[in-house]
């Protein structure tokens, strides 16, 4: 098994240096689970480098409360060194550590090929591409009582059908490697009246442009109280001949490898015999 989304820090914290005796721990507690490979793959905005040329990405949408809260989140989290994580990375791999480097990406509208570009500067392992906001809605944001109020403002339906577009497009995008947890949209437990519409279009959309998906235990830690993606569009990766990765979306120690044996029987079920793995962004199949 892999995991394949696992992050350095934890939201509404500054960074720390990471360490070789930190990712030592990481793959510790990922093997005693049954997890042979991990990938650190923290948020691209948390890095100074990204905030030089993506600060104040969000101005281009309504001054409004959301908004303000968003780019204060933004602020306090674009502190850390890439250099330095990419450093310490490269460090874990030589020392045979079974860590790979990867990011998570998130969706940038008009902005994926300066990303793209800017990404390529760096030895990355594998991508993952996410979708956690509309505008300047940060959507996933479940214990904010002003951004959770947005849902009414917003609409369910027009939610499911904004996340969904946007996820066809950074799959088009060709920026990134994977889409992480695909249908995070669902995370407040918030469905449209048929969202079967809107799974098919994300499976269409990942089979379309050759991308793999995750298969995440983080949803089960969420409201919506299920893993992603849900089993109707799990089933549909699989019909559609989607790879997937498997993962726990840790934000510390705790949850490394979170629900691995879980999301083994889930995703067999469903059909799937062999994971994606990669390496500099190559693909290559893991038996399970």
């Amino acid at each position: 098994m892999l995991d394949y989304h696992l992050h350095l820090w934890p939201h509404g914290q500054r960074d720390k240096t990471p360490t070789l005796d930190q990712l030592h721990e990481y793959c510790e507690l990922a093997q005693e689970n049954g997890v042979d490979e991990i990938a650190i793959t923290e948020h691209l905005f948390r890095f100074v480098q990204v905030d030089r040329f993506l600060g104040g990405f969000f101005k281009q949408y309504p001054d409004t409360p959301v908004r303000a809260i968003m780019e204060e989140y933004w602020a306090e989290h674009a502190q850390a060194d890439l250099d330095t994580y990419v450093e310490v990375a490269l460090e874990a791999k030589a020392a045979g550590f079974p860590v790979i480097i990867g990011m998570e990406v998130d969706y940038y509208p008009g902005r994926m090929h300066e990303v793209s570009e800017f990404l390529a500067g760096y030895p990355f392992d594998v991508l993952l591409g996410s979708v956690h906001w509309l505008g300047a809605w940060p959507f996933d944001h479940v214990s904010d009582p002003v951004i959770m109020a947005e849902w009414d403002e917003f609409g369910i339906e027009n939610a499911w059908k904004s996340y969904t577009e946007a996820l066809e497009e950074l799959a088009d995008s060709g920026t990134v490697d994977v889409l992480a947890h695909p249908d995070l949209i669902k995370v407040a437990g918030h469905f449209p009246a048929t969202p079967a519409e809107f799974y098919d279009r994300m499976a269409e959309g990942a089979r379309d442009s050759g991308i793999a998906a995750e298969v995440s235990s983080a949803g089960w830690r969420k409201p919506v109280g299920e893993a992603y993606p849900a089993p109707y569009l799990l089933r549909k990766f699989f019909e559609y001949g989607v790879p997937i990765t498997t993962a726990s979306d840790a934000h510390g120690l705790a949850d490394v490898a979170f629900k691995a044996d879980e999301v083994k029987s889930y995703v067999v079920s469903a059909g799937y015999h062999s994971l994606r793995g990669f390496r500099d962004r190559k693909a290559y199949d893991v038996a399970i």
